[in-house]
């Protein structure tokens, strides 16, 4: 039986998001995993069907669109700022259901003993949009999207 993983959220400052989750897959896939638009619609919607637009440069764009069970429909969208390339992402988060609010989130990739570690950090303008972020449900959601991403690299293994 594997152990159930579970992500590690801190709210640190008056700005900031801090997430943490480990995977047992290789940096590799991982990677590939969060910069590869049919990778992305398998996993980033909480298990959802998803349409993924992508180009992964600096300064390039993406969305993703989430259908829900019901119909529903959630869109986000963002800008990458900054690649290095199986270590870092930097790029801009907005969900379209509320214009305006953007975030700025950090992925950094780490191996170490077999396991990858993620760790994003979501800097927002303010703290009430950050507080708003916290209450709205993004650590059960997160916890969904990554649950279907550690699925997901089972399958790419």
């Amino acid at each position: 039986m594997g152990e159930t993983k579970s992500l590690d959220v801190t709210v640190q400052g008056d700005l900031e998001i801090v997430m943490t989750r480990s995977f047992d897959a290789p940096l590799a896939l991982v990677w590939e995993a969060h910069t590869k638009a049919e990778h992305l619609s398998k996993w980033w919607a909480r298990g959802h069907r998803a349409d993924v637009d992508l180009d992964f440069r600096p300064g390039g764009k993406w969305r993703i669109v989430e259908h829900g069970d019901n119909g529903e429909q959630w869109a986000f969208r963002g800008e990458v700022r900054e690649i290095v390339p199986m270590e870092l992402i930097v790029q801009t988060f907005e969900w379209e259901g509320l214009p305006g609010h953007i975030s700025v989130e950090r992925l950094v990739f780490e191996h170490k003993d077999g396991k990858t570690t993620l760790t994003g950090t979501s800097t927002f303008a303010n703290k009430e949009d950050r507080d708003g972020m916290v209450a709205s449900g993004m650590e059960g959601g997160a916890n969904e999207s990554y649950r279907a991403l550690d699925a997901y690299l089972k399958t790419l293994a």
